[in-house]
């Protein structure tokens, strides 16, 4: 966990704080059995406050006997049994109860309970946020895909990884940049250019053979035709090697507006569009080379260049630049890193790449260290193939053969919503099958149409009290005594622990999942208790269940939101 581990935080929130409160309190009471003799002097484990999944078992638990019991040398129902006793009084907690095998487990009081819908209230569109004495300078680096066609849907996946990551490590309160690294230097962008040029000779009515190693999709038919209607024959009028060059940069220029279109399509937008030319440009590379030189991390054999892994550990040395003078993306991409931690002085940054991309990990991570910086600064998340459901097959992408199913259309068959939550409802290490009938279903079986129809149910019940004049900001809390009432609660509070959970763990994909339950204890909410009532008797409890309704809205819409999906009030 590095963040929690490397910084001291603040929160704002009342349920942050309330764990904090408990952690405290568990630590206090294991300092006094220890003074008393109760237990064995010793350092104190980490005390981790979670929250049940047994709601008859409290509100919070701690599991700090179980982690004290080995060198205790004690049953930890024996060290709950001790510790239970000492713990300080707290006017927010009920009770605490001792549970098999041997957590304490922290019910808290109903009153304290209902504020909280006032607190939610209060906290607004912050709520969940979380504010940190000293926030980290945070590189999120994804899709980053060669500029030599349109997204497809495995980049997709990527982006919205990404997206929703920054967006997360930005609520826990740290500054967020986002990157895509233009990849427009080496042989595929050559590739890419060669095969351009192919297809502008061919809309002029020219032979024009298609390199071997060349792009084949329809979309480089349409883009050759794009630059023959704009340019005419002036482009094949120069020197070819002039001509293919020429060529190349517009058809760069046209990919990459392509690319930021369709990742706006899905609301994955960028900070920094960084070029792997520019480091040769502004002489990044030969001073990364340089200093790999000076701390002896490079050797020279068989014409080449070389990064000499093995002194790190590595099975293997690995080659920076080729026998023909020509640098390998991995000398490029040491390069990027070191512009990233020594120029631009990031404390973290988090790289998000495809399947393809995993045999590189652990050299980048060992070259980092040849740089001077801690490898652990680096995390690398490899993003797993999507494969889309259509009947029993399976539809692989590849920009050179043509075969590929791009964003755009993806996004046009089932909408951007659909897109992003699927994509991020999954841990990015698994394999994912994409349900495209699924996505479009309007029912309460697909999980985006569920949630965001909460939502809509919830502004249309705040519309039908406006209507009405009900003004619910004097609604009284404490009449919120049905079990159906006080879970809705319940669940709302766990937005900020779960905030600060996927930012340490960097797991976005959880707030799909609490997404859905949010949504559920809604729903069943709106199924037990009557909200809007025209009896005068059921006045007050109208007004305090637009409260929680208003304080539910506040906390769907956040994590839609976070999600980078839309907050619909109508369907």
């Amino acid at each position: 966990m590095f963040f929690s581990t490397l910084l001291g935080a603040c929160y704002d929130s009342t349920a942050m704080l309330m764990k904090r409160r408990i952690a405290a309190m568990v630590g206090k009471a294991a300092t006094e059995a220890q003074r008393q003799g109760a237990l064995p002097p010793g350092p104190v484990p980490e005390i981790e406050v979670e929250r049940p999944q047994n709601p008859e078992h409290g509100d919070f638990a701690v599991s700090l006997p179980l982690k004290l019991a080995r060198a205790a040398r004690m049953s930890p129902m024996a060290i709950a049994q001790r510790l239970a006793p000492l713990l300080p009084t707290e006017e927010s907690i009920l009770e605490v109860n001792i549970a098999p095998p041997g957590f304490l487990n922290f019910s808290v009081r109903q009153q304290w309970l209902q504020a909280q819908v006032e607190e939610v209230i209060r906290e607004g569109e912050r709520f969940g946020n979380l504010s940190q004495e000293l926030p980290q300078r945070v590189q999120v680096e994804f899709v980053s895909v060669n500029p030599t066609g349109p997204v497809h849907v495995g980049h997709a996946r990527g982006a919205v990884l990404g997206s929703g990551l920054a967006s997360i490590l930005a609520a826990a309160g740290h500054q967020v940049t986002k990157e895509y690294y233009i990849n427009d230097a080496g042989a595929q962008m050559s590739a890419f250019y060669r095969s351009l040029y192919a297809r502008y000779l061919q809309a002029l009515g020219r032979e024009a053979a298609m390199p071997e190693n060349g792009y084949m999709g329809d979309y480089l038919v349409e883009l050759g035709k794009e630059v023959a209607s704009e340019y005419g024959e002036r482009l094949a009028g120069m020197p070819e090697v002039e001509a293919v060059s020429a060529t190349g940069k517009l058809g760069l220029e046209k990919m990459l507006a392509l690319i930021r279109a369709d990742l706006s399509s899905i609301g994955v937008t960028f900070d920094v569009w960084f070029s792997e030319t520019s480091l040769y440009q502004s002489g990044q590379y030969q001073e990364t080379m340089e200093l790999l030189k000076q701390t002896g991390y490079l050797a020279q054999r068989e014409g080449a260049i070389w990064f000499a892994s093995t002194l790190l550990g590595e099975d293997k040395d690995n080659v920076l630049v080729r026998s023909t003078g020509e640098p390998t993306y991995f000398a490029s991409d040491i390069a990027y890193h070191r512009h990233k931690f020594l120029a631009q002085g990031y404390d973290r940054v988090i790289n998000i790449w495809g399947a393809d991309h995993q045999g590189h990990v652990s050299r980048l991570k060992a070259a980092v260290g040849a740089l001077g910086v801690e490898p652990k600064r680096l995390t690398i998340i490899i993003s797993q193939l999507v494969t889309l459901k259509q009947g029993t097959e399976a539809v692989r992408a590849s920009k050179r053969k043509g075969n590929i199913v791009t964003l755009r259309e993806l996004v046009e068959e089932v909408g951007a919503d659909a897109c992003r939550f699927f994509f991020l409802s999954r841990s990015p290490e698994s394999q994912m099958e994409f349900d495209l009938e699924l996505a479009k279903q309007q029912s309460a079986d697909n999980p985006v149409y569920y949630v965001q129809y909460a939502h809509a149910r919830i502004a249309s019940i705040l519309r039908l009290a406006r209507e009405r004049r009900l003004n619910w900001s004097g609604g009284d809390v404490t009449l919120l005594v049905d079990p159906a009432e006080l879970d809705i609660i319940r669940k709302m509070l766990h937005l900020p622990e779960l905030i600060e959970t996927m930012a340490e763990r960097l797991e976005p994909h959880h707030l799909p999942r609490y997404a859905m339950d949010l949504a559920t204890a809604f729903h069943w909410f709106y199924q037990q208790c009557r909200v809007v009532s025209s009896e005068p008797s059921d006045h007050a409890i109208t007004l305090a269940r637009l409260k929680l309704v208003d304080a539910s809205r506040i906390v769907l819409a956040r994590c839609l939101s976070l999600m980078g999906m839309a907050a619909p009030e109508w369907m």
